[in-house]
């Protein structure tokens, strides 16, 4: 009951709600539990765990960026006297209550959280975090997805043959598998421009010995790497390689990366110990997993063979790859934490030689 003008904050409730209006009038704005993330709950630990941080009034967009969506989540709902609105467990709601408002709210624990055994609360947890952080991490592939793939395309429209090459090599894909071929004179035009694409931002980005004064634009093999410029890249549109490789096709994928263990040892070796981003990594497995679903298992075995062949430690390779992927899940897990639970975490990293 109120006599004034009221405005509830944004939060939600633990319990189912009826809300019942005996007279004055109210507006409800109702946000899903999917719309968490856009609404910056309060942390975990706090004493406000289940409300939003967020002014809805006049919300700072340099502060919470993520609250620009939060119109594609809203309802509005209008009561007046004699109407009813069910608010189930863990909508977010604000309330806007008019002078002279009186109302009753019905409460009640869910099904759901009633039949929840307390011994399995643990593996819940767990459960739902995982489910999260794999969605997450699906968001920040494909969030960057149209970005990556104009990026790279612009790049072969620039070679003399680009759009010719792509045109060609998607309609060889059709309907059939075409023999992996690891000789440069061998590869399609699209292969070979990303092949040339990719050999050169290894470079770009692991110095090499050699000679200084060498053309830059000729791609060639160096005998030793001397400088490492570190990448700790989560994004694809910060990271042209991985935004290369995610556009390949499989059959190209398997055929630039052939061509790069048969021609390129060092720098496929340079890439994957030196140069490989947590993203990087993420998107050359799930590429390996889109390969391994079309391809025999005898090809499967030749690939990697192949692949792993140039490493003078196949292990180190194996290691690198699987520690970068885990980079890349664990910053997921932690935009999980911040976006659901409103918690920074800076515990320990997956372990990185």
């Amino acid at each position: 009951m109120n006599n004034d003008r009221t405005r509830s904050s944004t939060h939600y409730d633990p319990h189912h709600n009826l809300l019942c209006l005996i007279s004055g009038c109210k507006q409800v704005d109702l946000w899903p539990p999917s719309a968490t993330p856009y609404l910056y709950p309060f942390h975990l630990y706090g004493e406000a765990s289940n409300h939003s941080a967020i002014p809805l009034e006049n919300p700072d967009f340099r502060i919470y960026p993520r609250a620009k969506n939060l119109d594609e989540y809203s309802q509005k709902v209008i009561l007046h006297a004699g109407d009813a609105l069910f608010i189930p467990e863990g909508w977010f709601h604000q309330i806007d209550s008019e002078s002279l408002t009186i109302a009753v709210n019905f409460w009640w624990e869910s099904d759901m959280i009633s039949g929840m055994l307390e011994h399995m609360d643990s593996y819940y947890l767990r459960r739902i975090l995982k489910r999260l952080t794999d969605k997450e991490m699906e968001r920040m592939l494909y969030i960057s997805m149209d970005t990556a793939e104009e990026k790279v395309i612009n790049t072969c429209d620039q070679s003399t043959d680009g759009n010719s090459g792509m045109n060609h090599q998607t309609a060889s894909l059709k309907g059939r598998n075409p023999e992996p071929s690891y000789m440069m004179n061998e590869l399609e035009p699209l292969a070979l421009q990303s092949l040339h694409e990719l050999v050169s931002l290894v470079h770009d980005c692991v110095k090499t010995g050699g000679d200084s004064t060498a053309d830059p634009s000729v791609i060639r093999e160096e005998n030793e790497v001397k400088q490492i410029v570190s990448t700790n890249l989560f994004d694809l549109k910060e990271d042209p390689t991985a935004s290369i490789i995610w556009t390949l096709e499989p059959h190209i994928f398997q055929n630039v990366f052939l061509a790069m263990a048969h021609n390129f040892p060092r720098t496929l070796e340079a890439f994957i110990l030196h140069a490989l981003s947590p993203v990087g990594s993420e998107v050359l497995t799930k590429k390996f997993e889109q390969l391994d679903q079309m391809i025999a298992t005898n090809d499967q075995g030749q690939f990697y063979q192949k692949f792993y062949s140039v490493f003078d430690n196949q292990f180190s390779a194996m290691d690198r790859i699987l520690n970068r992927k885990e980079l890349f899940a664990f910053q997921a897990f932690k935009n999980v934490l911040f976006q659901y639970l409103g918690m920074k975490f800076d515990g320990p990293k997956p372990s990185e030689e």
